[in-house]
């Protein structure tokens, strides 16, 4: 909830001339590859993810996360040096293999706080996680608004998947990564770049995922004791 630094703030300001510069088409075409890239993604990972873990402390569902996120951090690397080194071509296909991952690290995550990623609010709830990490400062205090208080404001969300604000959510994440991505189809360090680029993003992505699931687990917490507290006023009160 800081505010944004001067730099982010003459960031921000460049990536929007940018963007004014490019046509609404090519806006269209970008919107439209990566909504149904991810939804793609989205869809599929339910198949493949564990079932929720029940019955875990706290401290050892965070503990399985984080080799987790270790497991992911090195396959993104590994991912993004192999396309770093191919050259442009390779690169670009890195964008779709990186997501990807990011994404399934996501709903592994999810499951192992013990959420079923099959519901469909859960799988907004990792969008807004995945928005949170790589969206400006300005926007990510709008999408930190939103998850407070999540579990009482499901209800009220999009009937449908296609009611996401697409356009928001690839001008953020494409924003975001654009120079680390530029400086990974360049020949003899693309390969160093992909892999430490993709490291930290994924490590990034990893550490915004805990503290979202963090901030749920305590809120639920707090409102149990709440809810605790007001009935045994009750019970003293009738007493």
């Amino acid at each position: 909830m800081q505010r944004p630094s001067l730099f982010s703030k003459v960031t921000d300001k460049v990536q929007k001339k940018i963007n004014s510069y490019i046509p609404d088409k090519v806006h269209q075409a970008i919107t439209t590859a990566i909504k149904q890239m991810v939804k793609a993604v989205l869809f599929g990972s339910t198949f493949t993810t564990s079932k929720p873990v029940t019955d875990f402390t706290l401290m050892h569902r965070e503990a399985l996360i984080r080799q987790k996120i270790e497991n992911y951090k090195k396959t993104g690397a590994t991912e993004g040096g192999i396309t770093g080194a191919g050259g442009f071509l390779m690169s670009l296909a890195d964008f779709p293999l990186l997501l990807g991952i990011k994404m399934k690290m996501l709903f592994d995550i999810a499951a192992v706080y013990g959420y079923d990623v099959k519901d469909y609010r859960e799988r907004l709830f990792i969008l807004h996680i995945f928005q949170l990490a790589f969206s400006s400062k300005e926007e990510s205090k709008n999408i930190f608004l939103k998850m407070e208080d999540w579990d009482n404001k499901a209800h009220k969300l999009p009937a449908d998947i296609d009611e996401f604000d697409w356009l928001t959510f690839q001008q953020q994440y494409r924003d975001y990564i654009d120079l680390a991505k530029l400086a990974q189809m360049l020949p003899f360090i693309g390969a160093a770049v992909g892999a430490v680029a993709n490291y930290k993003l994924i490590e990034k992505l990893g550490k915004t995922a805990m503290m979202c699931y963090r901030m749920r687990y305590f809120s639920l917490q707090y409102a149990v004791i709440g809810s605790q507290e007001t009935e045994s006023r009750k019970l003293g009160t009738e007493n």
